[in-house]
């Protein structure tokens, strides 16, 4: 009998250990920026403010922020998990995007100490981030669906309608950035453009939804004649 050792490594062994490897990378990042980011949380109150009163806002952006990091995590392994494999544009863009989730604990920590001066320059940093990370999440989707096809088992509407998500979400904090710049107008704008993007996601996410459902519509009659298969 041969041993394992002497197996030859084939083509989808080699694609599913790169796979998995990224997998880890990004649980572990994740994982540590979420951790990281409660560090950070280090209130001082000030003349006359008691404890309790100081922790409100920092326990308030940890918790905004955890959740908005989950986000993150939720949609990219949602990618990966449509993936038949990884390619090395895929990585990068997955490398990218982990190194700005990496950051987001300083970003935090920026936003904090920035919250009770009289200037809006962390939370500029803070939606500029936040905007980053969703825009590679939609250049890693859009990649993935449509330009290398790492996802053919996607039907094209489902796909175009997770990429509008994606990019709805960049928009909405590239319009807080602006808005932070005093450019009201602009941002609001921006959120237009979000709330059409937003619309034309959810109409086709039901459009699959009603595909699916007129499909097991059309195949019950084939169920009914043959019980006994």
């Amino acid at each position: 009998m041969e041993s394992g050792a002497s197996l030859p490594v084939k083509g989808h062994h080699v694609h599913q250990r790169h796979f998995d490897r990224l997998v880890m990378l990004s649980d572990g990042v994740f994982a540590i920026a979420m951790t990281l980011s409660a560090v950070e949380l280090k209130p001082e109150p000030q003349p006359g403010e008691n404890l309790l009163h100081a922790w409100v806002g920092p326990l308030l952006t940890y918790f905004i922020s955890f959740a908005i990091i989950g986000s993150v995590w939720i949609r990219h392994r949602r990618t990966l998990a449509h993936l038949r494999y990884v390619d090395m544009p895929m990585t990068l863009i997955s490398l990218l995007l982990l190194s700005l989730v990496a950051l987001m604990p300083v970003v935090i920590r920026v936003l904090l100490s920035d919250a009770m001066g009289a200037n809006s320059t962390g939370m500029l940093i803070y939606s500029v981030t936040l905007m980053a990370n969703y825009a590679c999440l939609a250049a890693g989707w859009g990649y993935a669906a449509f330009i290398a096809q790492l996802a053919p088992d996607v039907p094209r509407s489902r796909a175009w309608g997770w990429l509008l998500q994606e990019l709805f979400v960049a928009i909405v904090f590239g319009a807080v950035a602006l808005y932070s710049l005093h450019l009201k107008l602009v941002a609001a704008l921006v959120m237009l453009v979000g709330a059409g993007l937003r619309i034309a996601s959810v109409r086709l996410e039901r459009s699959v939804k009603a595909g699916a459902l007129s499909d097991g519509k059309a195949n019950a009659p084939h169920e009914d004649a043959n019980p006994g298969q």
